[in-house]
């Protein structure tokens, strides 16, 4: 029996450390976490998050919750003034009135998404649009990718981070610029990764490092799904603890201490394997098996350097099993979602996990060792 995600949250408040770097796969339930050791720290009342004028605060934190704080204004009726509204909230106000933040915000936005999206704030900074230059001119108030609205969220909430922490960094509170943070304790990031590409990841991730690093007084807790962004983080930081968090089948969690990077304490891709040969041992594959399994594939044809995951199927049907795993990866239709997949379809699984290990040099572990 393991522990409650509540549980969780007070292990790692008490472990009371600088840094706590979380490794954990999608659907574990990082964000979760994340509100609940939020709620721990600082209980608030009101369901938004949305902080009152000069309430101090002990705890910020970016995740799926940081996201609710924009929604779009789609302009229905004319389908013109598009906008990426922000919901009245002390941070942004903050930062992006009374800080001018709000060009350093736009530069981050555009590095990070290597594009050039050009973002705009309303005067009042209730609202962002977006255009887009191109030899023809540019298009206006346009409506950005999920990916890029991610990115900007992120890139506004670092520029926060940035000046938070360089407002703590006046040992005399009287003289900084305002006191909402003089109580704060801890940084929560949750997977801000998930839109960069690899060369950016690895930047943000190094300058969040050197950022950790010049902050006082505050300790951080970062969980990731990504084994990229871990790696670096573990390889910046010092004084950091590691673990992997783990659900197990009851709906409880563990979260296990670790003291390598990913390749050495994860093992991701071995990990991957084992929880699909002890689906097949047990006769308990679910729909999700057949995500694993393609990311399974994907992760080996990377490092293969094959250009495309399907490339590795079989060549007798490879376009049979593309559509197999791509429609049961990813079926989005209510009637599709179905936990048990058909006896034929957990044979496919078998059959597409023997294939990989088989053809593609797996390490064989002595049946003495098999993971139960």
């Amino acid at each position: 029996m393991g522990k409650t995600l509540h549980e969780i949250a007070e292990q790692l408040k008490a472990a009371n450390k600088k840094v706590q770097l979380i490794y954990a796969f999608n659907g574990t339930g990082k964000t979760r976490l994340s509100r609940e050791f939020r709620l721990l720290v600082d209980p608030k009342d009101s369901e938004t998050d949305v902080e009152a004028e000069n309430s101090a605060v002990k705890v910020i934190y970016y995740n799926a919750f940081t996201e609710d704080l924009f929604y779009w204004d789609n302009d229905l009726d004319g389908d013109i003034e598009r906008k990426l509204v922000i919901r009245p909230n002390s941070f942004t106000r903050w930062i992006l009135a009374e800080q001018g933040k709000d060009q350093h915000t736009i530069r981050n936005f555009r590095h990070f998404s290597n594009t050039k999206i050009l973002p705009k704030f309303s005067e009042d900074f209730s609202s962002v649009t977006f255009s887009l230059p191109h030899d023809a001119g540019v298009i206006e108030n346009l409506k950005i990718s999920k990916g890029e609205e991610r990115n900007f969220i992120w890139s506004l909430f670092y520029s926060l981070l940035e000046q938070v922490i360089a407002e703590l960094k006046e040992s005399e509170p009287e003289n900084r610029d305002t006191h909402i943070f003089d109580e704060l304790e801890y940084v929560f990031i949750d997977d801000p990764v998930s839109s960069l590409d690899d060369n950016h990841l690895i930047e943000l991730a190094v300058k969040l490092a050197l950022l950790i690093s010049e902050s006082q007084g505050l300790r951080f807790v970062i969980t990731t799904h990504s084994p990229l962004f871990y790696n670096v983080l573990f390889n910046e930081l010092n004084k950091k603890s590691c673990y992997l968090l783990v659900r197990e089948k009851d709906g409880t969690f563990e979260l296990l201490e670790k003291s390598g990077d990913s390749n050495h304490s994860f093992t991701y891709h071995l990990h991957l394997k084992r929880i699909i040969e002890r689906a097949i041992k047990n006769d308990a594959i679910e729909k999700y098996h057949f995500t694993l399994l393609r990311n399974l594939y994907e992760k080996t044809s990377n490092f293969l350097g094959y250009p495309r995951w399907s490339e590795l199927l079989p060549d007798d049907r490879v376009n049979y099993y593309n559509r197999i795993i791509q429609f049961t990866s990813h079926s989005t239709l209510s009637t599709d979602m179905v936990p048990d997949p058909t006896e034929p379809e957990k044979q496919i699984v078998k059959f597409l996990l023997d294939h990989l290990v088989s053809t593609y040099s797996f390490w064989q572990e002595a049946p003495a060792n098999e993971q139960p």
